[in-house]
């Protein structure tokens, strides 16, 4: 690869590392990260190896859904800092050659934001078309059966209209209406506003519910047993039906080329699509085909409970079969569900060395990384009470599902601080105490410790091609080891993985480059092994 397309292509094989700004480090004191805060910490995100920060959401916003309901996509909530910090965070972290990529919430905004204010006021307004509005039915009922991810019906009445408006999470999240040419440019609009401010990316939320289907067709009912959770529990009634109108529309196939479009006039630009459907892999794989749309597409597949080396290989090997053009991108966790060191964890009891060992089986999976804040650390899902819920996600289905607060406390980054070096004030999440006990400050000093080991692999994984590159082909998935080569110029790595607690005889042939808990030919609890064939 010449350099010119490394630098286009730098996202191929990229490490990206999710911040969670609200609980990232906080320099103005009021309990909430920032901006500043971030530019404060980028010396120990360049430290990490990692290529990339995804932003979450840090716009104007009544933060109903702590920034994914945004009110104005062109500023900064003050709660964050200014326009200003955000180009300095962008001059500071280019200095250190990480790019920047950000949240783009598309599919739908605040009802605080204008466009909405205006919409909702009559039924002839210039915006009255730019949400989708239904009448009711002759009952006075909702327009069809969707629900909303986070509980119940997902249409909402608006007396001034006498209609209702769709809303797939929140109430005061409502969907736009991407069938309005209009809206369609004035989104795509504001997303050119932060390339022309020096992004070098976007991570797209629900980037599959842009589009509803314009006849309003109910959802089909799904068996009981077939339900299962992708970034809600089992539970939630939104897991009752299958999800074939309210998402994932065809029309939703232009709009992607559309972005790409844009994008394309900003050379080494890139777009990571955030898919949950009802086939999240084919959708990953349809919004990545043909070289015309997404670049790289991400879903929950591997943000379940389920941990086998046979599902692991089975999701990887449906999304390689299915993905022919596209480029995958993989996350054990992220700000939406439990922690993987706890989620992944035998009794919820973190493992060190499984947490060293789930760094190396990311980073060696084909495609681009993302790494949520604190994964590096090995934090476990934090204990929250139902008393210091912020989530109201959690706060509706508790104690089924307690939201996902737990993992998007504070990030510690000193042990003997009252608030774990993140503020000098009461945090908005707490910092708890099991996470304060491994902070960052004590892995720094500790050689052996999970962050360590993080820096070390993700440093020596830059320098290997095959990693970056290479194709995949499973070779082993057993009850305890999964293990697969990677292939790339003629060079081929295997890679094996005890993802039990059991040690496990294991043959290894050709020069070992990386291992952690394998001694010779036995692969120990949570150990893994790297060797060049």
């Amino acid at each position: 690869m010449s350099n010119l397309t490394a630098q286009l292509h730098w996202w191929k094989g990229a490490v990206i590392y999710q911040i969670y700004p609200r609980s990232f480090q906080d320099t103005s004191n009021n309990g909430v990260g920032d901006l500043k805060g971030i530019i404060k910490r980028l010396d120990y995100i360049k430290a990490l190896g990692v290529d990339a920060v995804w932003i979450s959401p840090f716009f104007k916003s009544p933060m109903k859904d702590f920034g994914y309901d945004i009110s104005d996509y062109r500023d900064i909530d003050p709660l964050f800092g200014s326009l200003a910090d955000f180009d300095e965070l962008i001059k500071q972290a280019h200095q250190r050659d990480i790019k920047i990529v950000i949240d783009q919430v598309l599919s739908h905004t605040s009802d605080q934001h204008p466009w909405f204010i205006e919409s909702r006021e009559d039924k002839t307004n210039e915006k009255a078309d730019w949400y989708v509005w239904a009448d009711a039915n002759e009952d006075g009922s909702p327009p069809n059966n969707w629900l909303s991810i986070f509980g119940g019906c997902a249409w909402q009445w608006e007396p001034r209209r006498c209609q209702y408006y769709l809303h797939n999470f929140l109430t005061q999240q409502p969907d736009l209406n991407f069938h309005n040419e209009h809206v369609r440019k004035a989104v795509l609009d504001n997303v050119e506003f932060w390339l022309e401010r020096g992004v070098d990316g976007f991570r797209l939320d629900a980037i599959n519910f842009c589009y509803h289907d314009k006849e309003l067709r109910d959802n089909p009912a799904k068996p009981k047993h077939l339900r299962q959770g992708r970034g809600f529990s089992e539970d939630n009634p939104y897991a009752f039906q299958y999800h074939y109108y309210n998402n994932t529309q065809p029309e939703n196939l232009a709009f992607m080329q559309a972005i790409r479009s844009l994008m394309d006039k900003y050379p080494g630009a890139v777009t990571l699509g955030e898919i949950s459907s009802e086939d999240s892999l084919a959708t990953m794989s349809e919004y990545t085909s043909g070289g015309n749309k997404l670049h790289m597409g991400y879903s929950f597949e591997l943000l379940t409970k389920d941990y086998s080396p046979s599902y692991i290989r089975t999701t990887v090997e449906t999304l390689e079969t299915q993905m022919t053009e596209g480029w995958p991108c993989w996350a054990f966790s992220n700000h939406d569900v439990e922690r993987v060191a706890s989620r992944w964890s035998k009794d919820g009891v973190v493992n060190t060395e499984q947490v060293k060992m789930l760094h190396a089986l990311l980073a060696t999976l084909r495609g681009s990384v993302c790494m949520y804040q604190g994964e590096e650390l090995g934090l476990g899902e934090a204990e929250i009470s139902f008393e210091q819920l912020q989530d109201p996600y959690g706060i509706t289905f508790w104690p089924n599902f307690k939201g996902r607060d737990g993992c998007r406390t504070p990030l510690p980054w000193e042990n003997e601080s009252a608030f774990g070096g993140f503020s000098q004030s009461e945090t908005w999440l707490p910092v708890v105490e099991a996470h304060k006990a491994v902070a960052i400050n004590k892995q720094l000093a500790d050689n052996n410790s999970p962050l360590i080991h993080c820096q070390q692999f993700l440093a020596w994984r830059k320098e290997v091609e095959v990693l970056l590159y290479g194709d995949i082909t499973f070779t082993q998935s057993d009850e305890s080891i999964l293990g697969f080569e990677r292939s790339y110029n003629g060079k081929t790595l295997c890679c094996y993985f005890n993802l039990s607690a059991e040690s496990q005889t294991l043959t290894v042939t050709g020069n070992v480059l990386k291992a952690n808990h394998f001694d010779n030919s036995t692969l120990n609890s949570f150990g893994y092994v790297i060797a060049e064939r």
